[in-house]
């Protein structure tokens, strides 16, 4: 069983775990037809469009 020969320093550790804070949020677009804003390559959730076709029957309220 492999076994570190030497204690790993803070700075080396603390250099091995900064790569988990780099996370961003997902891309938010304007919808064409209804102007929302929602994740690209989705459907629209507000009014059913994507790529300007309607995908998604939804009735106003």
């Amino acid at each position: 069983m492999a076994v570190p020969k030497r204690k790993q320093s803070h700075s080396r550790t603390n250099l091995r775990r900064s790569n988990n804070s780099k996370l961003t949020a997902p891309t938010m677009a304007k919808c064409k037809q209804c102007g929302e804003y929602n994740l690209t390559h989705r459907v629209c959730s507000e009014c059913g469009y994507y790529d300007g076709k309607e995908i998604i029957k939804k009735e106003n309220a």
